[in-house]
């Protein structure tokens, strides 16, 4: 194996160093350095060796993937654990490694023989140019190793001065914020059990004032569901890093003699041009996998704000009806039909269907949907558990709790259901099998309405990925929709077996456009559930047009969740409009390349979708609220072939705008033929719209 790798994907290269008997260390993370000569390799690391300055270690530290204090990094250890109280600093040596070429993949294998620790570490970059890495810790010791945290890193450059990570809440998720890159740990912990609704999707570091569509970004995503930490780090010597990993709380994770643990695979992305182009990798990613969703994304309609637990048989035949009516082709009953289940305070646990709100079972309503020529899908909550239930009358201990003589802090009136627990695990994988072998139910709704805040969580997390992976092997057909009180549990672990995020349970139009927005720097327009709600949003009281809800929706996985009975003959003919568009036109929304434009005024947003060959676009002029200048001026559209003619000219039905301005645009009847080149650079003047307000552009390679 040669000292040095040099590793080219997609624009990115990744080259590392393996030299010697020390763990390997990333030389360049970033632009495509093309084919380098191996001599020339040398230089660059030669050249990549910073001077030694007074009191500090007579040799420079190298800042290896798995950084080791004791190898002198000052900053937070790639490993850390005790055994039986001695905390020494892992000191590893390399014994072996192999280079998998076609992959792109380096595997080492290392050892501690003094702190009785064997070490593998993969590093590789995929053929969308991310760098995927994992570590996996062995305890070759005689006694048992408390493990506290594997923490592998990624170094940055010197440009990398300025920070974006996202929080958020529920009803909020995903909202950025930005800050300079300074000295010290920028640390992001996730304590909930799940991945959270204020967890940073990615921690990117970047140029100063990097953009969608501009500056050079690096960002990190741990693909984990459960307890998690990122971490952006900088030493006054100048090194920085970005890590990640499972957070583990004190004495959750003991390892036995010959027992190993496997970090989360942490995904590296670059942009040499902005986020667009680091969140494309994301895309691509995910796109080229095997088990990526291939049929068209279904349009779906969700029974939760049009009945709520008011289910009855008539009620929703109606709606299903009326769903068809549309357009729609999944019908999913929400929650409310299992045994108990009247309103949020009983019944989780009891996944039996209710003979008293269902007295001939499910079919009925299914045989009606299936008629109508609809897929059928149903709500769960596998994960949890109301004490007011069958189940926890006859199981109290199976409530997950660190201790027994109390319950943890009740949310949304439940509990957890201790999967790891064998009975436990063995009840719930036997009621949800029942139910799938009993019906012909095409899609889960997968639930996951509270927070683990006082309860170790790696147990839990991997019974949760073995249970649905069991499920998905039992029913391969069946889909399952990661839903965790809206979009707390969103990341690249529980999308290994899902097929969609309830990205959040807000549907007001103007906070999807914020929440839609940065969820996409992670996961393509497919794997987004959003839906066209009533005309007053049931969670914030917002009143918005149809056409700016479903335009909203129109660029994910587009549905439905609004009681259509009440809705008027109009509505209902102006939303079969939208559905016909969205039918029509995800084929390019789910396979193009996603664009932002990163346009000066802060109160209209530019986004869009490209074909992969350029051929045709789709863009959204938004109006979030009112501009301080009006008319609204040019708008510049991202992502054409430079040196290609496009006719660009209004897509109906999002051709309408509403604005205070009387007098048409010149273009706007007939479309404007103009290259790419212009439109990206100079662009187009945009109608002046009312705030929460958007139209449709379409742009066809001529």
């Amino acid at each position: 194996m040669d000292d040095l790798l040099h590793f080219r994907a997609a624009g990115t290269s990744l080259v590392l160093d393996v030299s010697g008997t020390g763990l390997p260390r990333v030389v360049h993370w970033g632009a495509d350095l093309g084919a380098v000569a191996p001599a020339r390799l040398s230089g660059l690391r030669a050249a990549d060796v910073p001077q030694t300055v007074p009191n500090a270690l007579d040799e420079p530290v190298p800042v290896s993937v798995l950084p080791q204090q004791s190898a002198g990094w000052p900053g937070t250890p790639g490993l850390s654990g005790h055994r039986a109280g001695r905390t020494a600093a892992p000191a590893f040596t390399v014994r072996g490694g192999s280079v998998e070429d076609e992959s792109r993949r380096l595997t080492v294998e290392a050892v501690d023989p003094d702190g009785g620790l064997a070490l593998t570490l993969k590093v590789g970059l995929t053929d969308a140019g991310l760098v995927r890495m994992r570590a996996a810790v062995t305890n070759t010791g005689d006694g048992p190793y408390h493990l506290n945290g594997l923490t592998p890193a990624l170094p940055l450059p010197a440009q990398a001065t300025e920070l974006l990570d996202l929080t958020g809440r529920h009803l909020r998720e995903r909202a950025p914020q930005r800050h300079a890159f300074t000295l010290g740990t920028h640390l992001r912990e996730g304590r909930r059990g799940r991945t959270g609704s204020d967890a940073t999707l990615l921690l990117t570091a970047g140029e100063a004032g990097f953009g969608f569509r501009s500056g050079e970004v690096w960002g990190l995503h741990v693909a984990w569901s459960g307890n998690h930490r990122t971490l952006a780090e900088r030493t006054p010597a100048g090194q920085a890093v970005l890590a990640g990993g499972e957070l583990l709380l004190p004495g959750e994770l003991r390892l036995a003699p010959g027992a190993t643990y496997h970090s989360p695979w942490l995904h590296g992305s670059y942009g040499r041009h902005g986020l667009d182009e680091l969140a494309g990798r994301f895309h691509r990613e995910l796109r080229a996998r095997d088990g990526h969703p291939a049929s068209p994304r279904p349009v779906t309609l969700n029974t939760w704000e049009a009945v709520y637990f008011d289910q009855d048989l008539a009620t929703l035949e109606r709606l299903a009806r009326a769903a068809a009516e549309v357009g729609a082709e999944r019908f999913v009953l929400d929650d409310g039909w299992f045994r108990g289940r009247r309103d949020d305070h009983a019944g989780l646990g009891d996944w039996y269907v209710d003979p008293s709100v269902w007295p001939d079972g499910l079919r009925p309503l299914i045989d009606t949907v299936r008629g109508l020529r609809m897929q059928f899908g149903l709500w769960a909550e596998p994960e949890m558990i109301n004490p007011d239930s069958d189940l926890a009358r006859a199981h109290p201990d199976w409530i997950l709790a660190d201790s027994p003589s109390r319950l943890p802090p009740a949310s949304r009136h439940q509990q957890v259901l201790d999967l790891a627990r064998p009975e436990a695990y063995a009840y719930v994988r036997e009621r949800l099998d029942t139910l799938l072998r009993a019906h012909p139910i095409d899609y889960l709704k997968w639930d996951h309405n509270r927070d683990l805040v006082d309860a170790a969580a790696h147990h839990q997390t991997t019974a949760t990925y073995r249970l649905m992976d069991e499920l998905r092997m039992l029913h391969p057909q069946l889909e399952i929709e990661s839903c965790a009180s809206g979009g707390a549990r969103v990341d690249l672990g529980v999308l290994e077996r899902t097929d969609r995020v309830w990205t959040s349970d807000c549907i007001d139009a103007l906070e999807r456009q914020h929440i839609q927005r940065w969820t996409g720097l992670l996961l393509p327009p497919e794997l987004l559930g959003a839906h066209v709600g009533a005309p007053v949003a049931h969670t914030t009281g917002r009143r918005h047009t149809l056409d700016f809800r479903a335009g909203t929706a129109l660029f994910c996985h587009f549905g439905i969740e609004w009681d259509l009975t009440a809705a008027s003959a109009a509505e209902r003919a102006r939303l079969a409009e939208w559905v016909a568009l969205y039918r029509a036109l995800r084929p390019l929304l789910h396979s193009g390349t996603v664009v932002r434009g990163d346009h000066p005024d802060p109160a209209l947003w530019v986004h869009g979708v490209v074909a992969g060959d350029a051929g045709r676009a789709v863009f959204a002029l938004v109006q979030m609220a009112t501009s301080v200048q009006s008319p609204a001026g040019r708008v510049r559209l991202p992502g054409l072939e430079p040196d290609a003619d496009y006719l660009l000219s209004p897509l109906a039905p999002g051709d309408r705008p509403e604005g205070p301005v009387t007098s048409p645009l010149p273009w706007w009847e007939r479309g404007v033929t103009l290259p790419g080149r212009v439109l990206a650079e100079v662009g187009v003047q945009a109608p002046t719209l009312f705030p929460e307000r958007l139209v449709l552009l379409e742009a066809v390679r001529q």
